[in-house]
């Protein structure tokens, strides 16, 4: 496994696998990595010549500093996990390398953006879409995987790919969860006991949601009921809990079996910021 850092570093080895002509999987992650992160490598690994893992914390993401500054840091234990997978390149690049200077340029998703994740953390989608632009021109990936536990920003990504007519594949690799349920985050490291217990309401309330809903029950009643369960764990708030199209991400105000629809939840577990996101009608 070669550990490479910046984009000289790679291109030796790029024009190798060109001339190849090997395909180019990338895994794109902050590091931190959990057996969803290795499903993805394990995916690439099975669909690619030579896979590249990039661990990078993108700062122009983050609208909140401190999520930033206490994101984990576990770089030596990543190399290891992905030494085990016989990955067969690690970019590790510094913020100068990805942002020599400050990125001027504005990446306006629309509706896209305007709605769950963009509501809340605004900039976020910019801060990917800039971040994911600039991994696939440095490293040139024929394939990229994404996990969807992170629905909205697999469908922005889409829309980056198709609008800027990027000559990537995208694969979206199936949320893999704890054994109670929860989805595996990166986060979640960072969860006191009491809150790790207490953050099983995201899934709980998903599951109670879609049974509730394919039983007949209207979608305000539903949502309504999910808040008054997030209202009984102290250590919870809930920010959304919404039924959406899971392609183009507009909300729904009633339930149909003949429309496509998935549940998409956030909460904060303490400081915590969690996620996750349940398909009713693929």
């Amino acid at each position: 496994m070669q550990v490479v850092h910046t984009r000289a570093d790679w291109h030796e080895y790029w024009l190798r696998s060109i001339k190849s002509n090997k395909s180019i999987g990338l895994v794109p992650t902050m590091g931190a990595l959990h057996e969803g992160h290795l499903d993805l490598v394990r995916k690439a690994k099975e669909e690619s010549d030579v896979v590249v893992v990039s661990i990078f914390v993108n700062p122009t993401q983050f609208n909140n500093q401190e999520d930033f500054e206490n994101y984990p840091n576990t770089l030596e234990s990543d190399l290891d996990k992905l030494s085990n997978e016989n990955v067969d390149f690690v970019f590790v690049p510094d913020t100068k390398t990805i942002y020599p200077e400050k990125p001027v340029i504005n990446i306006n998703f629309g509706e896209l953006e305007r709605v769950l994740e963009g509501t809340f953390r605004p900039g976020h989608f910019n801060g990917v879409g800039i971040v994911v632009s600039k991994l696939f021109n440095l490293i040139r990936p024929h394939k990229a995987f994404f996990g969807q536990k992170d629905l909205q920003q697999t469908g922005i990504i889409k829309q980056l790919v198709k609008d800027l007519s990027m000559e990537v594949d995208l694969i979206i690799v199936p949320t893999r969860r704890e054994e109670d349920g929860l989805a595996m985050s990166s986060r979640n490291m960072r969860l006191s006991t009491q809150e790790r217990n207490q953050s099983l309401i995201l899934i709980n309330s998903l599951i109670k949601a879609k049974q509730e809903l394919l039983a007949g029950k209207q979608w305000f009643e539903v949502q309504n009921q999910i808040k008054c369960d997030f209202e009984e764990k102290p250590l919870a708030s809930l920010e959304y809990f919404e039924l959406i199209h899971p392609e183009r991400f507009t909300r729904y105000s009633k339930f149909d079996e003949n429309q496509k629809s998935s549940i998409c939840v956030a909460a904060y577990l303490g400081k915590i910021r969690l996620i996750d996101n349940l398909p009713i009608i693929p």
